[in-house]
């Protein structure tokens, strides 16, 4: 896998969600902790293109895929 420069502002804005500093901080926040035993794509508040791009890009481990790893660890703290 290349390095990307993507951030995670734009995976956000990948996912078609709202990507301010601040949204991204109150989606985490509403959404966490995420359960040990639900894998990320799984999680009950993505829409089905979204748990379909999350899980492509882990099983792929393409160019999201470092920052999606991100995500998952933040909405696990």
């Amino acid at each position: 896998m290349e390095a990307s420069n993507h951030t995670l502002k734009d995976l956000f804005g990948q996912l078609g969600l709202p990507d301010s500093p601040e949204d991204i901080e109150g989606f985490i926040s509403m959404h966490r902790p995420l359960d040990g035993g639900v894998r990320l794509a799984d999680a009950p508040f993505w829409t089905s293109s979204q748990a379909i791009f999350l899980r492509e890009e882990l099983n792929e481990d393409a160019d999201w895929a470092e920052l999606v790893d991100q995500l998952n660890l933040r909405l696990r703290e």
